[in-house]
């Protein structure tokens, strides 16, 4: 699903010039669960905006879904992107005056899908998250493990083939947050890819393998215990 080529990011200024990835490779297959793990400024969020079409690459090659994207405009960026893929983020990135069902509703919206569609798509993912009791509560009147809980189902209503989450649990408390990522395991076994940002060595583990970045490059990647036989 994911192929990447020697990819570079490279930021300038009028006085300096900074590396923020330098030729990483590697490839994630259609249905896995991916961590990216390494120190604050190594390059992971980086790789994640590239991974997720909201940057382009200095340098390099994007595979994804076999079509490369890297080299691809803005506007055909964010079209390829659309269905495609979901984003889950530390901050929630709730919109306060909404309710819950509205900000799930949101990527249904911007799909142009029809309201009877939507209303169906927003019930049934309510369902599975357990949020339909909470369908009429604004995000200010949710606990942060129940925010995050509907940012998931944002990302999954449209029924996306990838999620990437950046710093899922990084808000949350340990209860909250095997929550979450029992959210993700049951995903990822129903087939959706998952690609997750994490600095939680703990939470890592629940990923099949782990990629170990360190100054903008991969060092090493690892296999959780669980998953290897």
């Amino acid at each position: 699903m994911i192929r990447t080529v020697n990819l570079r990011k490279m930021y300038a200024t009028e006085e300096v010039e900074t590396t923020a990835l330098c030729d990483v490779s590697f490839e994630v297959k259609e249905g896995e669960f991916v961590a990216i793990m390494g120190p604050s400024g190594c390059g992971k969020s980086t790789l994640l905006n590239l991974v997720g079409m909201l940057d382009s690459p200095t340098a390099g090659e994007y595979h994804f879904m076999d079509t490369e994207v890297g080299a691809m405009s803005e506007r055909n960026r964010v079209r390829f992107r659309k269905g495609n893929i979901g984003f889950v983020f530390q901050s929630f990135n709730l919109i306060d005056e909404l309710t819950v069902s509205e900000n799930i509703e949101l990527p249904l919206l911007y799909l142009g899908m029809p309201s009877a569609a939507r209303r169906l798509a927003v019930h049934e993912v309510m369902e599975q998250m357990q949020l339909v009791p909470r369908r009429n509560h604004f995000p200010q009147q949710l606990s942060g493990g129940q925010q995050q809980r509907v940012a998931v189902a944002r990302a999954v209503v449209a029924k996306p083939k990838l999620i990437l989450a950046d710093e899922p649990t990084g808000n949350l408390d340990s209860r909250n947050a095997d929550d979450v990522m029992n959210l993700f395991a049951q995903l990822n076994a129903s087939g959706i890819t998952i690609v997750m940002v994490t600095h939680s060595p703990g939470y890592a583990e629940w990923a099949q393998r782990t990629l170990h970045l360190f100054d903008g490059k991969v060092v090493s990647t690892s296999v959780a215990k669980a998953n290897n036989v």
